[in-house]
């Protein structure tokens, strides 16, 4: 089945969806005169269901075309300000033999992408954009990246990007149509049946279109720059979810946010160990499935392998250098990447410094503060002294202790009190200037002492927490590291407002 007959069939299914919905509507409509003239119980019942599901039909297809365009992501580029990316963008354009997009922007996200406004069902084009994502820019060449931007330019050579509009409006309704037809089963599962079969075509097109694209792609730059590209991008995926899970989820907490995120991420995928734990993860077997927008990898690289090879100039610069000034652009990506509140209320600190501190504040703070008070509720003491639960231990009512921490909302385990004081006698450590959390871009963060040695008291914190005994020498601990018997620790920092990350 050629590209050109799925895409004609994507488009007569999108235009029968919307038969199909005149259909329930003229359903509708028909027993609800129907009941004027001959009126009974039984098409009664098949009216009210009618007419509620045409209202809900009415209503989600309302919602879709009231949703305004939002905000477009990243930051626009002049010319000006990047001359050499502009200019190897509209060379490649004029090898593919399409107008270059009106826009470029560079965006926080492992992707390249263009698009393009619109009109008449996509048989007209206003506005041409292409987002470039900025880890693609320091993880790749100059011609890897060509051949990634010269694979978006193919989609716009193909008219690929007159078809996504109209497709991806389509797909919006159908799925919105699906959600609200909730109440009525019967009506749903036939657009539910339906909305699938749109998805098995529509997205077929998209994945044959990816293989067109890929022609340009290899013919612009050659074989071996776009297998690798697509490697290197498939790879730089998982670091950069690594990345936001592992290091930028800290954000907020605290009252931090990294100073520069970009220098960050270079960090992360430039250290040795990461790099091996990353291409260990890119050869695991991924699943596939016929929704996917695009082709496995194993069936791109394939299809790369027997295209012809062309004869080009290598150019194995780091595809950072097509920017005029690299920490310049960083710096204006990463203001779109936060909240305007996160932008006022959060510190730009180093990347060592959130991560002392949104450690602390994610794990020790609040065990701290908690334990503290539960010794306060079981013990009566006037004030959260931390020595007040040591007391409570030492009297053997560990049970009201833990009760105390459920209360305050920890989960209900058999090493609940072990692990909330272990938590906590890190935090002192810290709160009294003996550990800090480190950062380290190999692995996770690690709370060290002074002198570089690992705090290690999990062990230590379970025998206190099974023998009342212990907390004697618990107290003569905690005395040596200068922690007083009145010591109330602070309150845990209030939350703070999180990065607008784009997803």
């Amino acid at each position: 089945m050629t590209t050109a007959f799925r895409a004609a069939l994507a488009f007569a299914l999108l235009a029968g969806f919307y038969v199909l919905v005149g259909i329930v509507l003229a359903a509708a409509a028909f027993f609800d005169v129907y009941l004027f003239i001959d009126f009974h119980s039984r098409g009664l019942q098949v009216a009210i269901v009618l007419t509620l599901a045409a209202l809900a039909l009415v209503r989600a297809l309302w919602t879709v075309s009231r949703r305004t365009k939002g905000e477009e992501p990243g930051v626009a580029v002049e010319r000006g300000h990047e001359p050499e990316l502009w200019r190897t963008v509209e060379d490649l354009a004029q090898v593919v033999r399409t107008s270059p997009p009106d826009e470029i922007r560079l965006v926080a996200e492992v992707n390249a992408a263009v698009a393009e406004d619109t009109s008449l069902l996509g048989l007209r084009a206003t506005k041409r954009r292409m987002y470039i994502g900025l880890p693609l820019l320091q993880t790749l060449t100059v011609d890897e990246m060509r051949a990634v931007l010269g694979h978006e330019l193919g989609h716009y050579s193909g008219a690929h990007t007159r078809l996504g509009a109209p497709v991806y409006r389509g797909r919006v309704s159908l799925l919105a149509t699906v959600q609200g037809l909730g109440n009525h089963p019967v009506i749903q599962r036939v657009f539910f049946w339906y909305a699938k079969l749109y998805l098995r075509i529509s997205q077929a097109v998209s994945r044959r279109q990816e293989l067109e694209a890929d022609r340009f792609a290899v013919a612009i730059a050659g074989r071996d720059a776009m297998a690798n590209a697509l490697r290197k991008i498939h790879t730089t995926a998982l670091g950069w979810q690594l990345f936001m899970d592992g290091y930028m989820s800290l954000a907020g907490a605290g009252g931090n946010r990294p100073a520069q995120i970009m220098a960050g991420f270079h960090a992360l995928v430039s250290d040795p160990a990461r790099q091996a734990e990353l291409a260990r993860a890119s050869e695991r077997p991924r699943e596939t499935s016929p929704y996917d927008s695009h082709p496995a990898l194993e069936e791109r690289l394939a299809a790369i392998a027997q295209l012809p090879d062309p004869q080009h100039a290598p150019d194995p610069r780091p595809a950072i250098a097509l920017l005029a000034d690299p920490a310049i652009a960083a710096g204006a990506v990463e203001n779109t990447i936060w909240t305007p509140e996160a932008i006022a209320r959060l510190r730009p600190v180093s990347w060592e410094d959130m991560i002392a501190h949104g450690m602390y504040a994610l794990r020790n703070a609040e065990a701290l503060y908690d334990l503290s008070v539960a010794g306060q509720r079981v013990m009566g003491t006037p004030l959260p002294y931390l020595d007040a639960a040591f007391e409570a231990i030492a009297r053997g009512r560990r049970d009201a202790l833990e009760h105390e921490l459920r209360q305050l909302g920890w989960n209900p385990t058999d090493t609940l009190l072990a692990g909330v004081l272990g938590q906590a006698l890190e935090a002192v450590l810290i709160q009294h200037g003996h550990a800090r959390w480190t950062l380290s871009w190999s692995g996770p963060a690690r709370l060290l002492y002074t002198d570089g040695e690992e705090v290690s008291l999990s062990q230590y914190a379970a025998k206190v927490a099974a023998d009342p005994t212990a907390i004697a020498g618990l107290r003569e601990w905690l005395a040596e590291h200068g922690v007083a018997p009145g010591y109330v620790p602070p309150s845990p920092t209030p939350s703070t407002p999180q990065p607008a990350i784009p997803a």
